[in-house]
């Protein structure tokens, strides 16, 4: 099962490219790293005074995801996979039963979080989406509004702070391994992207 690692600043289009992209090739797995939040009394408490909290791997279940993810390369068929309330700052976590047939199934794992997990990043295939920070800021603002009960202001803090932070860290996995830039939305780099990984997959 090959891994695809898609990762980027807030808003920049990495839940719609991994959809896009499960969609094309059969019975692929999303795995998100914001559902891997951990929900324990004091990452509460600091989420009140700080507001970077969420955009700092000290704050997701990084063994959790990490197993989650050998798990499925080991083909278990009982696989625990976590889901996150923003609203209510819970965790929660359920099994499911997978089925590993079928040619073009990958492991999609998407997220800020996505390229730091101390993986083997030269054995994936690494994805960074790109898009101007306005863009970005307005779909964070819709979606946080709609699904995180969040406020212009709230969101306009943590959004910036979470552009600085991602690219900030970035850096150092964009030197040390193949990574691919995409901006999601444009047609000809998509189809680009799609060619790639049908190859990918028949190597």
């Amino acid at each position: 099962m090959k891994t695809l690692i898609i990762t980027g600043p807030s808003g920049s289009g990495k839940s719609y490219l991994g959809k896009k992209i499960s969609k094309l090739f059969n019975n692929s797995i999303i795995i998100k790293t914001d559902s891997y939040y951990k929900d324990n009394k004091f990452i509460k408490f600091l989420s009140i005074f700080q507001y970077d909290i969420y955009d700092r791997p000290f704050s997701f279940k990084k063994s959790e995801i990490k197993k989650t993810i050998r798990s499925l390369h080991n083909k278990d068929r009982l696989i625990s996979f976590y889901n996150y309330d923003f609203q209510r700052k819970q965790s929660s976590k359920s099994e499911e039963t997978i089925n590993y047939e079928g040619d073009n199934q990958l492991l999609i794992l998407e997220g800020i979080f996505a390229h730091r997990l101390d993986l083997n990043y030269n054995d994936t295939i690494n994805i960074v989406c790109e898009e101007e920070k306005d863009i970005c800021f307005k779909r964070r603002l819709k979606r946080d509004q709609l699904e995180r009960g969040r406020d212009s202001r709230e969101v306009n803090n943590k959004f910036n702070i979470s552009w600085y932070l991602f690219h900030e860290n970035v850096q150092n996995y964009l030197n040390k391994f193949e990574v691919l830039s995409i901006n999601p939305l444009d047609m000809a780099s998509y189809n680009q992207l799609v060619l790639y990984l049908q190859k990918q997959k028949n190597n």
